[in-house]
């Protein structure tokens, strides 16, 4: 269906955009501006994050600091084809939490002539590749990696350090369960945790 309504537009240019990194550098801001940028150049923008993701909002992607862009929840990454076949820009916050059918829903967007922004963690709380992300930003055609900024040292964080839960690979939370560190202080706190 997806493509039968968009064969007209088939010879538009699309493309990937990927924003990735740790908790707390500014992912989530950083979609939200190219998403407003978009739609005051009069594009259609659709916006989906995952059904899972309640911590600030249903209906709303919302950065920690509290900006917030209203979006439509999604169970699977199948669902956002299903929504955007009139639309110039998709934008899709909290990748990770997607199945790694999203790797093919961007790619089919972005053939069909979509500019898809994409903003997830790249890895998870035990430094390992993150669900679709890193998949995301070998095919895409623009990778920004942001950094946080160390709470332990002040250097530029690229992990997010589980500070609380248990084993879970899965642990929706802001700064009361993660916090932003660099290598070397994850690397630490992790030892620290095997004592």
């Amino acid at each position: 269906m997806f493509l039968e309504q968009r064969s007209d537009r088939s010879r538009s240019r699309g493309w990937i955009e990927v924003i990735a990194g740790s908790m707390f550098s500014g992912k989530t801001e950083e979609l939200m501006r190219r998403l407003r940028r978009a739609r005051i150049a009069q594009q259609k923008v659709e916006i989906f994050k995952p059904i899972i993701d309640r911590r600030y909002s249903d209906t709303e992607v919302v950065s920690h600091d509290s900006n917030a862009i209203r979006c439509t929840p999604v169970e699977s990454s199948g669902n956002i084809l299903l929504l955007s076949s009139d639309t110039d820009v998709v934008g899709i916050d909290e990748a990770q939490f997607f199945d790694n059918g999203l790797v093919d829903v961007c790619t089919t967007l972005a053939s069909y002539g979509v500019r898809v922004i994409v903003a997830g963690l790249d890895m998870d709380y035990t430094g390992k590749p993150f669900g679709p992300v890193p998949y995301l930003m070998a095919c895409a055609e623009y990778v920004s990696k942001v950094h946080a900024i160390c709470v332990n040292c002040g250097d530029l964080a690229n992990f997010s350090y589980r500070r609380s839960g248990g084993t879970r690979l899965v642990e929706l939370g802001a700064s009361d369960t993660y916090q932003a560190v660099c290598r070397s202080c994850y690397d630490q706190l992790r030892a620290n945790e095997s004592k």
